[in-house]
């Protein structure tokens, strides 16, 4: 039998009800959605509109805020260095987050060496932002600040909505990384108030090389110099020709998370189930803050094992990572879990288990026999 699958918050199985709606789109409809000369570039742009419409109904926001893009980390450097370049005006500073994403933080740092000032804010030991600190941070000379919503690694749930009060108090714009909360986090685009925001497609059951960029249009109205040059598509903020099979997909899989709420309520029991088994072997313990998380996210430190030593033992058995797939083949312990204090043999000690869709209660119930048989060498 294959590994039983719990590393969703690095990708997810893509609905077989998504495959089905993008198949024609391959095959039948397979015109360039910039062809509006003939019926097949009209059926692709149509089903692009469509899309368009189906995202925004599902964020609650209007279709001309959306830009399709090859994903989040793509989304990400638009929208971070298209705001830094047509800002640069007002002020030169950048703040961020020692938790955020590396998509995030690499681009601040790109920025750093051509001459914005980044202030990187630290959290505490639960992985929540010090509010005191950014509140410090974020001056007159601040153009934008930059909060992920749902962690990758930890699933612990920063205040953005406080965060976004704290940015418009100084007139700066706020970016929320949203890649990791959809269908884990029940939130409203609208009561976050973030100026800009992203999510990626591969999180929730779609395709993978999808996502999208949302920029407001009023109050603030935001704009971006562009980064990618070669047709002015996507109003000139993303030029390339549009993966129409993939924005289908994409619009499919938002249109199936629906009313997350009840799947959130059943991704939260498992976890907890996960989570107070193995902490009743008191060689387990939760990093982060365990009451301010989405729903699905368990990363837990295994006192006196090395994380990949055990993740090799338990190979067999269920698939899960160290830490961020975008930076789980380095050797280097996991920024987010030092930034919250954690020394690096205590973050190289740490597992990240993320449950999804398809995992079952039965899943769970073998994982916690595997990992408890190899932490104290019997079934439960």
């Amino acid at each position: 039998m294959p590994a039983i699958y719990m590393d969703n918050n690095a990708t997810t199985r893509v609905d077989q009800r998504v495959v089905e709606a993008m198949l024609p789109f391959f095959t039948e409809h397979f015109g360039n959605a910039s062809s509006n000369t003939h019926s097949y570039g009209k059926y692709a742009a149509d089903a692009v509109d469509k899309s368009r419409e189906t995202c925004a109904a599902w964020l609650s926001c209007a279709k001309e805020e959306l830009t399709f893009t090859s994903g989040a980390t793509e989304a990400i450097n638009i929208a971070l260095q298209g705001i830094a370049k047509r800002y640069r005006s007002k002020g030169d500073r950048i703040v961020t987050i020692a938790t955020e994403h590396k998509a995030v933080l690499d681009t601040c740092n790109h920025l750093a060496q051509i001459g914005f000032d980044v202030v990187t804010v630290g959290v505490h030991a639960n992985g929540l932002v010090d509010v005191k600190a950014l509140e410090e941070a974020v001056n007159g000379d601040t153009i934008l600040v930059c909060a992920m919503l749902v962690n990758n690694e930890t699933g612990v749930v920063q205040p953005v909505n406080g965060i976004t009060e704290i940015a418009h108090r100084q007139q700066a714009l706020l970016f929320c990384d949203a890649t990791q909360a959809i269908g884990k986090y029940d939130f409203n685009l609208q009561t976050l108030n973030a100026d800009v925001f992203c999510l990626s497609a591969h999180k929730f059951y779609g395709p993978k090389g999808v996502g999208l960029l949302y920029a407001k249009r009023r109050n603030p109205r935001v704009s971006m110099d562009p980064i990618i040059f070669g047709g002015g598509h996507e109003r000139g903020w993303r030029s390339g020709t549009l993966n129409v099979p993939a924005i289908v997909g994409m619009a499919k899989a938002l249109e199936l998370v629906g009313d997350p709420s009840d799947e959130i309520s059943r991704l939260k029991t498992l976890r907890d189930k996960f989570e107070n088994a193995l902490a009743a072997t008191g060689l387990v313990k939760v990093n982060g803050d365990v009451l301010s998380r989405g729903a699905n996210t368990s990363n837990l430190q295994f006192k006196g094992h090395d994380a990949e030593d055990l993740m090799l033992a338990l190979v067999n058995t269920v698939a899960v990572s160290s830490g961020s797939a975008c930076s789980s083949a380095t050797p280097e312990p996991s920024h987010v879990l030092t930034a919250m204090g954690l020394s690096d043999y205590e973050a190289k000690s740490s597992l990240r288990f993320s449950l999804g869709r398809f995992n079952t209660e039965a899943e769970v119930d073998a994982v916690i026999d595997a990992v408890k048989q190899r932490l104290v060498g019997h079934k439960s």
